[in-house]
């Protein structure tokens, strides 16, 4: 699974109205500049957030941008799916992309890619933003040692 810039973009976005819930709205402005992320297309990104109900804006000087539902209402696997579509590795294991291989009565590996999907979602669709708040950032050691995370070439 790859998520696209888009999903990255709007769940830094998110994470940071999140470290504020409760404390106002954030300009536009200071959330691209918070995040690393260029204004013009955060702006796109915030705007498909409201739709979803999942953020609200406030016009003005003291404007911008804050959570319109609680972060432990959000869950991570709606966002991805919202911007990427799925979170199957392939289209033959997908439930909402499906599409038929010429190979699924014979393939042995999709089962795995199936396990594979079947337990990302499962986390993905528990993860609340309140939830995945409380967690410490990834370090690089935890990336770049295999046998933190049982195997190489990840």
């Amino acid at each position: 699974m790859r998520v696209s810039k888009k999903t990255d973009y709007a769940l830094r976005a998110l994470f940071t109205l999140v470290e504020h819930f409760g404390s106002g709205p954030i300009p536009i402005r200071e959330l691209a500049r918070r995040n690393d992320v260029p204004k013009k297309f955060l702006e796109q990104i915030m705007l498909a957030l409201k739709e979803r109900g999942w953020v609200e804006s406030s016009p003005g000087l003291r404007g911008g941008y804050q959570l319109a539902k609680p972060p432990n209402k959000i869950m991570m696997g709606e966002v991805v799916r919202h911007f990427d579509g799925i979170l199957a590795p392939l289209e033959c294991v997908s439930i909402t992309g499906y599409q038929r291989c010429s190979q699924e009565p014979v393939c042995r590996f999709r089962r795995v890619f199936l396990d594979a999907r079947n337990y990302v979602a499962n986390l993905m669709d528990r993860a609340s933003l309140a939830e995945v708040i409380k967690g410490a950032p990834v370090t690089g050691r935890e990336v770049m040692e295999p046998h933190l995370v049982g195997g190489e070439g990840i």
